[in-house]
């Protein structure tokens, strides 16, 4: 899988700055607003800081992004059009799902312009997310800056060999051919192939995998969904095997993951 994602990535990250190298950017919009935490994220990475009025209230939340201090500048919004409206947009960034059409046609009918992403499947994807919000924002420098980036941890991944399990709280676990499971491969990790969404504490203890990818996100919020993680014979397990991982990374599963994949190479000695 490693190699198939790593040709396929390479050929749209080659297609896209080609595009950039000829791109102009002339009528960029001044007055950029975002809907969605993962337009926010791609929005404060690549847009110039005045071209920003609005991101949503999550952006802001030191829980949810690591860019929040840097997105507290900015007027925040409830995810709805009708909310940033009043700041007199040029420019609506959003993402499919959750009312995404009837945002799409509020801003047309209203003469909005509006670029609307589909959640990311695969690396693929993230790449032409940040190709297209980089046109959009008129900002080709920032685009291929950000993909030079993501090449360059494409290019320089070690094999995939490391038998892993992401996990979430509740246990929840990720697929093994998901853009988690391809982040992972990044850092030289293979998502072990599991039924469902969760992994049990019998799983683990029965067949320990070599790696816990434990994700902290909101860690301080203990749920009775948790609460088996704290057996002592679970303990025992993560104890010299588990690596934590910034949650709030892989809610998304965009740009930011890069310098996480770098991290986790450099504690998994890869």
């Amino acid at each position: 899988m490693r190699v198939f994602v790593s040709r396929s990535v390479i050929r749209l990250l080659a297609l896209a700055l080609l595009a950039f190298a000829v791109a102009r950017a002339e009528a960029a919009p001044r007055r950029v607003a975002s809907l969605n935490l993962c337009t926010d994220e791609l929005l404060l990475l690549l847009a110039a800081p005045d071209q920003i009025v609005s991101v949503t209230h999550l952006a802001q939340q030191e829980a949810e992004t690591p860019l929040w201090h840097r997105a507290s500048l900015y007027a925040r919004n409830d995810g709805s059009l009708v909310s940033v409206v009043g700041l007199r947009p040029d420019l609506v960034l959003t993402m499919g799902g959750g009312g995404g059409r009837d945002r799409l046609g509020i801003a047309a009918r209203l003469g909005i312009p509006a670029l609307d992403l589909p959640f990311a499947q695969s690396l693929g994807d993230v790449v032409q997310g940040i190709t297209r919000v980089a046109a959009a924002l008129g900002r080709p420098e920032a685009g291929t800056a950000l993909l030079n980036r993501l090449r360059a941890a494409i290019e320089s991944a070690p094999p995939a060999r490391l038998d892993a399990i992401w996990l979430g709280g509740g246990g929840r676990t990720v697929a093994a051919g998901g853009l988690e499971a391809q982040w992972m491969a990044l850092a030289g990790l293979r998502q072990r192939p599991l039924q469902g969404d969760r992994v049990s504490l019998e799983t683990l203890l029965v067949r320990p995998p070599e790696i816990l990818l434990r994700s902290d996100y909101r860690q301080g919020e203990y749920s009775s969904s948790q609460r088996w993680l704290a057996h002592p014979l679970a303990r025992a397990l993560r104890a010299g095997r588990a690596v934590p991982t910034d949650g709030r990374l892989w809610t998304c599963m965009g740009p930011l993951l890069i310098d996480e994949i770098y991290r986790l190479r450099r504690e998994l000695g890869r």
